[in-house]
């Protein structure tokens, strides 16, 4: 199947909000000390609360259903990977369980997983009105990741699992869990629908859905919760209430005109953010104003409006967290610069997606331009770490690449090309020089168009493959409003971690091909890590990925129409 996406305005505006809550759920009894820990998870399913008051709007009905159920690990923490070999493979899912040193594996059913958003139809909810009658009846998925709180005192203080599901359509591998001792919410959040729902009382069941509950070997206990619906207005709160209510209600796309993750997906509003330039504190957020994909727990971040994140605390554990930028060294280094033979990063590129044909950075009357979105991600062993630092004055940053040993300790350094400014709105960062580059190859794979844009501020803003050797599960660097310094900035420290990527959302300058002068037909997105091989990697040779589209139309009407990806459709 294909795709054939329309012309649009390829960069619009961001609005978004941020925040973070404490969340408490249901506790259960601990085991006495002289029992023998269990290998094998003991799963549950409770309610943190009888009742619930959810909002409609009037401008905007729905109600999105945040009931407050949480599926309970003791015993063993419940953790599973998700991967597929290549994008001609399927997405399997394997139950990871430990018995001591030991760890054996448990693969589960072919094809109960599509993706990497979570664990499909995995608790059933049915909604009744106070006469009785059922008015909902639907499933949802499960991100095991959405890692609430403890239940237990003595459960580990911090969970080890990320912090989200991925969304990038093109994901590898990721890694799911409930630690022991916690709870995760169930609420689908970015991955659920509103409802229709009156004002008015009813009663909501929440139960896990029979296949998991004899795939886990979970009770079947479904949990009741009092739902009160209230209809409420834009019109009658203040102006600052009332767009933290949009954003928390999930609707304040519609002002914005907002798409969705990449503008691939239809128009939806996640979690609320921080107002920066189109970044915020959640995961998968790409370079780019489109509303980021979801927060661990989108719940988490419903009912503060413009209240900044404040990042895990005490209290806190909820995913929302506002990663710090990394530090540079405070000097520039000095000696001899040496490539030692310690793990060096591999640097990947995933094919385009969010691909459609546009007006351009400036909207430019009279021109075509194809648009895209872009990832380049670190398989490993270890990150990449470069440090830019400015001559008092200068426009440019001297980049240097570092390398650790096993340990931890910096052994070398290299220099590798500069640092500059990009003023341009949505970047007004530092980026590093000949980081990638795109090109558009016609049929024949020979170059036809490159783009202008071959700089970048790194930051981990996707997890690409958690599964691989040395993949840190909670990268810092991964808010794009402090991850690559300001413009008064003296030095930078930039860094891809393993197991994550880069996007670049195809609303961003730079992120397009003038195709006015082509002809229609076949042709091939590249994109391309590394292209001057300035940097020092375990592996060269896997550096480029193409991405097939088609062109068609007249000048000034120009389409494209994106094929499959193997087993992926993602245009």
């Amino acid at each position: 199947m294909s795709t054939r996406t329309p012309r649009s305005r390829l960069w619009r505006p961001a609005v978004a909000a941020a925040a973070a809550i404490t969340v408490t759920a249901g506790v259960v009894a601990a085991a006495p000390d002289d029992k023998k820990a269990e290998t094998v998870p003991q799963l549950g399913l409770v309610a943190a609360s009888k009742s619930v008051t959810l909002d409609s709007w009037k401008e905007d009905p729905g109600v999105y259903l945040d009931l407050g159920t949480y599926l309970t690990a003791s015993g063993a923490p419940l953790e599973l990977r998700v991967t597929r070999k290549s994008y001609k493979d399927p997405v399997v899912a394997t139950q990871v369980i430990r018995e001591g040193k030991k760890t054996r594996t448990r693969a589960l059913p072919e094809g109960l997983v599509k993706d990497f958003s979570g664990l499909p139809g995995f608790v059933g909810i049915t909604v009744r009105d106070a006469k009785g009658k059922s008015v909902i009846s639907r499933t949802e998925s499960f991100c095991p990741n959405n890692a609430s709180g403890r239940i237990l005192p003595d459960a580990p203080s911090t969970s080890k699992y990320p912090e989200s599901c991925p969304t990038n359509p093109f994901t590898l591998g990721s890694v799911w869990g409930v630690e022991k001792g916690w709870a995760s919410n169930t609420y689908a959040g970015y991955y659920a629908a509103p409802v229709a729902l009156a004002a008015g009382t009813y009663t909501a069941e929440v139960g896990v859905t029979k296949r998991y509950r004899d795939l886990f070997k979970i009770a079947d206990k479904p949990q009741t919760v009092k739902v009160t619906v209230r209809e409420r207005s834009w019109e009658e709160e203040s102006p600052a209430t009332a767009a933290g209510a949009r954003a928390a209600s999930g609707h304040a796309g519609h002002e914005a005109g907002h798409s969705g993750h990449a503008g691939h997906t239809a128009a939806r509003t996640p979690a609320p953010v921080s107002g920066t330039t189109g970044a915020g504190p959640s995961y998968n957020v790409g370079h780019g104003p489109h509303p980021p994909a979801p927060a661990a727990v989108p719940w988490a971040a419903k009912r503060q409006g413009l209240r900044s994140a404040q990042g895990d605390g005490p209290g806190r554990t909820d995913g929302s967290r506002q990663a710090p930028a990394a530090q540079p060294n405070a000097k520039r280094p000095t000696g001899r610069a040496a490539v030692p033979d310690v793990p060096k990063p591999d640097l990947r590129s995933l094919p385009a997606y969010g691909i459609t044909i546009g007006e351009g950075d400036t909207g430019t009357p009279g021109r075509d331009y194809l648009a895209f979105s872009a990832n380049v991600w670190n398989a490993g062993p270890a990150q990449l770490v470069v440090d830019g630092f400015r001559k008092p004055g200068n426009e440019l940053m001297d980049a240097y690449q570092y390398f650790y040993d096993a340990s931890g300790k910096q052994v070398g350094y290299t220099p590798t090309g500069t640092m500059e400014w990009d003023p341009r709105p949505g970047h007004e960062h530092w980026h590093f020089t000949d980081f990638a580059s795109y090109r558009l190859l016609k049929a024949d794979k020979k170059e036809t168009v490159r783009s202008g844009k071959e700089a970048f501020c790194l930051a981990n803003t996707d997890a690409v493959d958690y599964t691989v050797k040395n993949a840190n599960w909670h990268p810092d660097n991964t808010d794009l409003s402090t991850a690559c310094g300001q413009e008064n900035s003296i030095s930078v420290r930039e860094v891809l971690d393993v197991g994550s990527g880069d996007t670049y959302t195809q609303d961003l300058p730079g992120q397009s091909f003038d195709i006015t002068g082509l002809a229609n037909g076949t042709y091939y997105i590249q994109v391309l890590a590394n292209p001057e091989k300035r940097l020092k990697e375990t592996d060269l040779g896997n550096n480029s990925a193409l991405r097939k589209v088609v062109l068609g139309g007249k000048p000034g009407a120009r389409t494209v129409t994106v094929p499959k990806h193997d087993l992926v459709d993602a245009p």
